[in-house]
């Protein structure tokens, strides 16, 4: 499988329930993604845990070829719609998905390594 396409899902800070909106929006987004271009899709929802913070992350890949330059603009696009939705919206939407053939894959926790090698050079740059 190829390496496919990440896209960070930044959540509002405090959000209730956050690990299942971004279960949620990663899903329906690929899920979406996958309708649209009528072609079979793997994909994956990460929480990473970084040192004393998190974020979430989506990976999108095609099990057979690399992916076109377009199919980031248009999970973007559905990212945004998204986005947009209120937790119960997002509730509504994910059960119709899966109603409908959507079978979600569950929120990855993982680990970022730490990069301890910092090069200051960049800094002076700044």
């Amino acid at each position: 499988m190829n390496r496919g396409l990440a896209v960070g899902l930044h959540l509002k800070p405090g959000l209730p329930d956050e690990n299942f909106v971004a279960e949620a929006i990663g899903n329906l987004a690929a899920y979406l993604l996958q309708a649209e271009r009528g072609e079979s899709l793997g994909w994956q929802v990460l929480r990473v845990q970084g040192s004393g913070t998190h974020h979430f992350r989506l990976i999108v890949r095609h099990p057979t070829r690399v992916l076109d330059i377009g199919i980031a603009h248009a999970l973007a696009r559905h990212l945004d719609s998204l986005s947009d939705m209120t937790l119960d919206e997002l509730r509504h939407r994910f059960r119709a998905a899966v109603e409908k053939g959507l079978q979600p894959v569950r929120l990855r926790h993982v680990r970022e390594s730490v990069d301890f090698w910092t090069d200051d050079f960049w800094n002076w740059l700044g």
